[in-house]
């Protein structure tokens, strides 16, 4: 780890546990974005504003990180658009497989002791550890 910040990573990690908390009970929902989202895009009742105000209120907060932070994130992407298309597909298409997305299995799923979230998370986190081991030490991939 090149800069570790603790006391940003806890504050982050506070609001993110108030706001999955706050979201379970003022409406009832898990705060799983994959699924705030796709509510979104494929509404099936009349609680759509929720879902858009909790998307603006991610996007904002990022925006706002960044201007009043000096430290901000630079994000490079390396990679062809047409690959980035695909990644984000195959993206979608698991979260669809697995009933969920990483935050709404990992934080809100585990907070409430759920089995599959916990099989879940249990998988993403393997899947991660194998791949970048694969990607950095077996293929030589920065």
């Amino acid at each position: 780890m090149e800069s570790f910040t603790p006391y940003s990573a806890l504050i982050g990690g506070l609001l993110i546990g108030a706001a999955a908390a706050l979201t379970l009970y003022s409406n009832g929902r898990i705060a799983g974005i994959s699924g705030i989202l796709s509510g979104i895009l494929v509404p099936k009742s009349v609680d759509a504003l929720w879902r858009i105000i909790f998307i603006l209120g991610l996007l904002a907060g990022s925006l706002l990180a960044g201007l009043i932070s000096a430290d901000a994130v630079v994000v490079e992407i390396r990679t062809t658009p047409l690959l980035t298309i695909l990644a984000g597909l195959l993206v979608g298409f698991g979260t669809r497989l697995g009933s969920g997305c990483t935050s709404g299995h990992g934080i809100c799923g585990l907070a409430r002791f759920s089995r599959r979230s916990f099989t879940a998370t249990l998988l993403f986190m393997t899947t991660a550890i194998v791949t970048v081991y694969l990607t950095r030490h077996l293929l030589g991939v920065i």
